[in-house]
């Protein structure tokens, strides 16, 4: 999943950007209302983490665009901590409201939180023929034993699950996968499939992640459940 984060304070964003990656999640950051806007208008967002005092604008301002844009859930994060203020967020279409200094740990709680609300986020838990994703602890399992994953390599995975039984292109999961500011060879993401296919091989997983040349990868759609 993607998440955009829109926070103007250098060692703030910094932190953030670093522990929602570590958690699994590919991270663009945005430190102005232009580039957040700009930036949401050509990349589907999973989540977008809005700070509502930034150098050009208010965030408040850009809520309303944001939800015309699609239903993305948006959790701001603010220093605003008057009813008011968090009434004109929540008001505005904002998911949740978190008033700062936060925990990093209450950060990507509310994150998974909001990400669990209804619809296909609904459950947290990916399932095929006997392998396991749990989406919420970033956790694969096979036949109930762990498996060692990256975290860039859950990401594949997660995306091929909830796609089984169709192709999913290479621009789609280097954007799942990647963020605007990561850095990355042209064959960063065979190299994730290939780690993913041995570590599944090496569990006894016998899915098969098939490649389909020219277009992208697919896993086969058997037993699934969501």
């Amino acid at each position: 999943m993607r998440v955009l984060l829109i926070e103007d304070h250098p060692s703030l964003s910094e932190a953030m950007v670093h522990a929602i990656a570590r958690a699994g999640y590919a991270v663009d950051h945005a430190a102005t209302v232009k580039l957040a806007s700009q930036m949401a208008e050509i990349t589907d967002y999973a989540l977008i983490i809005l700070d509502l005092g930034l150098p050009d604008g208010d965030g408040l301002e850009l809520l309303p665009k944001l939800r015309k844009q699609g239903s993305v859930p948006v959790i701001i994060l603010t220093a605003r901590e008057e009813l008011s203020a968090r009434l004109a967020g929540l008001d505005g279409g904002a998911d949740d409201y978190i008033v700062k200094p936060v925990e990093m740990s209450e950060l990507l709680a509310r994150c998974r939180a909001v990400l669990r609300r209804p619809g296909e986020r609904a459950s947290s838990t990916l399932t095929i023929d006997g392998l396991q994703l749990n989406t919420a602890s970033r956790s694969v399992t096979f036949e109930k034993q762990p498996i060692s994953l990256g975290r860039r390599e859950v990401t594949v995975l997660e995306h091929l699950m909830r796609a089984a039984g169709r192709v999913l292109n290479r621009r789609t999961l280097e954007e799942a996968v990647y963020g605007f500011d990561d850095a990355y060879s042209p064959n960063a993401l065979e190299a994730s499939v290939s780690r993913l296919r041995r570590a599944l091989a090496e569990a006894g997983c016998e899915l098969a992640i098939i490649t389909v040349r020219g277009v992208g990868w697919m896993l086969p759609q058997k037993n699934t459940s969501k």
